[in-house]
């Protein structure tokens, strides 16, 4: 008897219809015309004999069956990427595509600074970046959407290995003139919970800075409304509040041309851990490694003094 297996491209589109619901955006998110994605998922179901998806003008939703041979779908992608990346490792390293989430309280602030270095030092690398939430990054890299992730931690990400680059301190930030009667430290209880300015939901450095401040009450006082650094500080320097900054965005320049002074966090943990993340049992483990040192040392050069990290995990 003869066994008709599924493409890889008809389990690609299937994938991604689930990931985006919608016909048009899967199509351009796979770089076919949606007829083309909505024949090969038809190709699908009349080679497997059952139906996958539902389809209606407005809506499409996904049988039983689909939801699961989806997930199977979405795990047998990615060991077909693997194949490709095994491949890719027992060649020149970092050489080739390699595609890295990066969290938004760091791309912006590090990024430009260690990029033209590392296109210097690896020439062959073609670095494809992709910038999301912690938690939407940690997903793309379990869903095979990339290949390692730069985040910051302590944040769990699921079942990962990783390299710690650097420590990132914490720093206060108010209007300036606000605290001029406090030492040349702030400590979490010199806080006024009442002003005190967030990160919404979805960014792992409002985690942070409130486990810096190791004050429960914080969490339900804080006014978590900032949906990026940039925003917080146009609130502090509007005299709307205090926030908490990394030190690499205030090397980067985040506090130019404001009325905004900062001060250096004093606690038990007053700093995140930049790291490099990826999917435990990566062929590209080595590769990893050795981009992870490159970054180290490339931050050592740009950014200083540097505050030198514990180690692999």
């Amino acid at each position: 008897m003869t066994t008709y297996l599924p493409t890889l491209k008809q389990l690609q589109y299937l994938v991604s219809l689930k990931d985006h619901g919608h016909f048009g955006r899967a199509a351009d998110a796979c770089f076919v015309t949606q007829s083309t994605l909505s024949a090969g998922l038809r190709e699908l179901e009349s080679l497997i004999g059952v139906t996958l998806v539902e389809r209606t003008r407005r809506v499409v939703r996904f049988t039983p069956l689909g939801l699961r041979i989806s997930e199977k779908a979405q795990r047998v992608l990615r060991e077909a990427e693997e194949l490709s990346d095994m491949a890719r490792a027992a060649g020149k390293p970092l050489c080739g595509e390699l595609r890295m989430g990066v969290i938004p309280t760091i791309a912006p602030f590090l990024l430009p600074r260690i990029l033209p270095d590392l296109r210097a030092e690896w020439p062959e690398l073609k670095l494809f970046l992709r910038e999301e939430t912690t938690n939407a990054a940690c997903d793309s890299l379990h869903r095979g959407h990339v290949d390692c992730v730069l985040l910051a931690l302590p944040y769990h990400c699921g079942d990962i290995a990783s390299v710690d680059l650097f420590e990132d301190r914490l720093y206060v930030a108010f209007p300036q003139g606000e605290q001029a009667h406090l030492p040349d430290v702030i400590t979490p209880d010199q806080i006024d919970e009442k002003r005190l300015l967030l990160l919404e939901d979805g960014h792992c450095l409002k985690d942070h800075a409130l486990a810096a401040c190791n004050r429960p009450e914080l969490r339900a006082e804080a006014t978590m409304m900032g949906t990026s650094l940039h925003t917080l500080v146009q609130m502090v320097d509007n005299g709307l509040g205090i926030t908490l900054l990394p030190k690499m965005a205030i090397d980067a320049g985040l506090l130019d041309n404001t009325h905004i002074d900062a001060r250096p966090l004093a606690s038990q943990h007053p700093s995140r851990t930049i790291s490099l993340v990826w999917r435990k049992g990566s062929p590209c483990e080595k590769e990893f490694h050795l981009l992870a040192e490159t970054l180290t040392n490339i931050y050592q050069k740009k950014f200083k003094p540097l505050e030198a990290a514990s180690g692999a995990a």
